[in-house]
């Protein structure tokens, strides 16, 4: 569920109209529900009642943006991360330091200083070279560093390839078979604190089965550690859930059912469970509103010309993903037509031989389930400045990032002066 409704024919967020923020910030635009943000970290958390303390740490990755980690930060939740900025960004955010946990294949040696500095919760190693490196670093800062190994399980995800990464020919993790030796040769490395194990085997899964595959293989690896003399205190089971895009294919599995596996599957693990929940909590929370600006006809359909591009929603590009277009003030006519954006690729397309809301030039669209991995992957192609964000609560709503002026673009640029000589 969430709060994108019409009301008397017109679409609001909430309470506010959405017309009322494209006239009052121009479009494209973001806009975040936070009573829909609210609303599913509720659900997402109630779907782990019955598990002990678990820490809910949220894929920053999914959506950065400083309000919306502000208001999840309100609602206890910490943060992963994978890289530094985004550390920075939730701890701004007012996410504790304890409640953050560092993943991700590339962690710089200033990267891991940083952590260090601010005290996380665990760090997740996916190879032994990154295992050396943090011991040389916590060595040299007088620290102890605690730490995860994530575990490649070599289970398929089922979801899209290039966001798949369980399976053996992926980058992520430490090999199953290899875990027992990379944990025997962590545990004599100065500096860390070996204490848990790590998964995440993809995103947007729609079927739990390969999900409790992973974690099947989880506990039985919790219970060779401890054979061989670990202390293994934490397991972090990642995230991946996914969230309806296309009305038209079955409900992803929802948090209760996903919860009521997780309880089944770790009973007696004896350990502090953790999640990496991004996409379920944010995705139906965010909508990108965009004005039409032609409609074009094509050979066999019309275009309809839209002033939000692939820099500003890269997903259908990069994924060939749907997203849900709504007309914000529907007609109640039909028909079939292919939307696409101004930049000049052919790739800048978001739908074909949609059926879709009548349209035309000036009316609003809103691209539904846009809260992650939209605004937070988009870019300046074609010298398109980045698009401003809204949240919005009940009657409120506020810039919660502005639509910088292209001159910032023109003045991030440096000519040498051999150039203008």
């Amino acid at each position: 569920m969430d709060h994108f409704d019409y009301v008397n024919g017109v679409m609001h967020v909430e309470q506010v109209p959405m017309a009322e923020i494209a006239q009052a910030v121009g479009t494209p635009v973001y806009i975040y529900s936070t009573a829909t943000l609210t609303r599913h970290v509720n659900v997402f958390r109630d779907a782990l009642a019955q598990l002990d303390d678990p820490l809910i740490a949220f894929a920053v990755k999914a959506n950065p943006n400083g309000a919306v980690l502000a208001t999840l930060a309100k609602l206890g939740l910490g943060a992963d991360v994978v890289s530094g900025g985004e550390l920075l960004r939730a701890i701004a955010a007012g996410i504790p330091a304890s409640r953050i946990v560092f993943s991700g294949v590339g962690k710089t040696a200033e990267e891991m200083r940083l952590a260090l500095e601010h005290g996380i919760f665990q760090f997740n190693l996916e190879s032994e070279p990154e295992a050396d490196m943090l011991s040389e670093v916590a060595m040299s800062m007088g620290k102890t560093a605690p730490v995860a190994y994530r575990i490649n399980p070599d289970v398929d995800a089922g979801t899209h390839a290039k966001i798949s990464t369980g399976k053996s020919e992926n980058k992520f993790g430490i090999p199953y078979d290899r875990a027992l030796e990379s944990y025997a040769v962590a545990r004599d490395l100065p500096g860390l604190d070996v204490q848990g194990v790590a998964v995440h085997i993809g995103s947007q899964l729609t079927d739990l089965t390969p999900l409790e595959a992973a974690f099947t293989k989880v506990g039985a690896l919790i219970e060779q550690l401890r054979a061989a003399g670990h202390s293994i205190r934490t397991a972090d089971l990642g995230g991946g859930l996914g969230v309806p895009y296309d009305p038209s294919l079955p409900i992803p599995p929802l948090p209760a059912v996903y919860g009521e596996m997780v309880t089944r599957i770790t009973k007696g693990w004896n350990v502090r469970l953790m999640f990496e929940p991004g996409r379920v909590i944010v995705g139906n929370a965010g909508a990108l509103l965009s004005r039409v600006v032609r409609v074009k006809q094509g050979a066999q359909a019309p275009f309809v010309i839209v002033d939000a591009a692939m820099n500003d929603l890269m997903r259908p590009s990069l994924y060939d993903a749907w997203h849900d277009i709504r007309a914000v003030v529907p007609v109640g006519r039909r028909e079939t037509a292919n939307v696409v954006g101004p930049v000049c690729e052919t790739g800048d397309t978001f739908a074909m031989h949609r059926d879709m809301d009548v349209v035309q030039a000036g009316d609003l669209v809103a691209f539904m389930t846009a809260g992650a991995y939209g605004a937070t992957m988009a870019g300046t192609y074609n010298s398109r400045p980045l698009t401003p964000e809204v949240l919005v609560s009940g009657d409120k709503w506020a810039v919660v990032r502005a639509r910088p002026p292209i001159e910032a673009l023109i003045e991030g640029d440096s000519i040498p002066d051999w150039v203008r000589d």
